[in-house]
């Protein structure tokens, strides 16, 4: 009796499993991704950059646009920095992507390879990044206001930036850009990456 009883419950609890509908897959998130602002993905990259060495610090910092990303004027779909560590005499580029795009770009932050770094040899010196107070969206609006009468006439005309600090000025400087490239522009506005001051333009 007991033996019979046993067996129909097994019997039960099969029948029940078996009538279970099968969990419906997962729903992907279709949610198109979003440019960033270049201070919070220069921020992320280098929380990953101090894991490579503890004194890095910053050379540069440029926006990449792509096709597949919305543009954002005052944002970027992915931005890429170079860091310098003056102790090891080395150099990094890091990536910060919000998808995976041709050019070796990667979703997320991505660390590149590293090369021999003995100190500024061009134009950019290095800076700690606690000099910038500033982000791309706000140095935008700073340069749109002295740019007005040139972005009228060139609506169309892609925004990107740069971020470095030379000898043309005494702080790091954000370079906001009417074009892809500082090579292709021929109309651009400096900012100063920790006032958020207006500095030059540039023709």
């Amino acid at each position: 009796m007991k033996l019979k009883l046993a067996l129909a419950a097994v019997t039960f609890l099969f029948a029940c499993g078996c009538s279970e509908t099968p969990q419906q897959a997962e729903k992907k998130d279709t949610t198109p991704p979003e440019p960033v602002k270049g201070r919070a993905a220069l921020y992320q990259m280098f929380n990953m950059a101090r894991g490579w060495a503890p004194d890095v610090q910053v050379l540069q910092l440029h926006s990449i646009d792509l096709a597949d990303v919305k543009h954002e004027r005052g944002k970027a779909a992915a931005w890429q920095a170079t860091f310098v560590s003056p102790q090891l005499g080395r150099s990094r580029t890091y990536t910060n992507s919000v998808v995976e795009a041709e050019g070796n770009l990667h979703q997320g932050v991505f660390a590149g390879l590293e090369e021999s770094w003995s100190g500024p040899h061009g134009t950019s010196t290095p800076f700690l990044i606690a000099a910038l107070k500033t982000d791309s969206d706000e140095v935008y609006q700073t340069a749109l206001k002295k740019a007005a009468d040139y972005d009228k006439k060139n609506p169309d005309k892609p925004i990107s930036f740069l971020l470095e600090k030379t000898d043309q000025f005494p702080s790091p400087a954000w370079r906001v850009i009417w074009g892809e490239s500082v090579g292709t522009s021929n109309f651009s506005i400096f900012v100063d990456a920790s006032t958020g001051m207006y500095l030059q333009t540039m023709r």
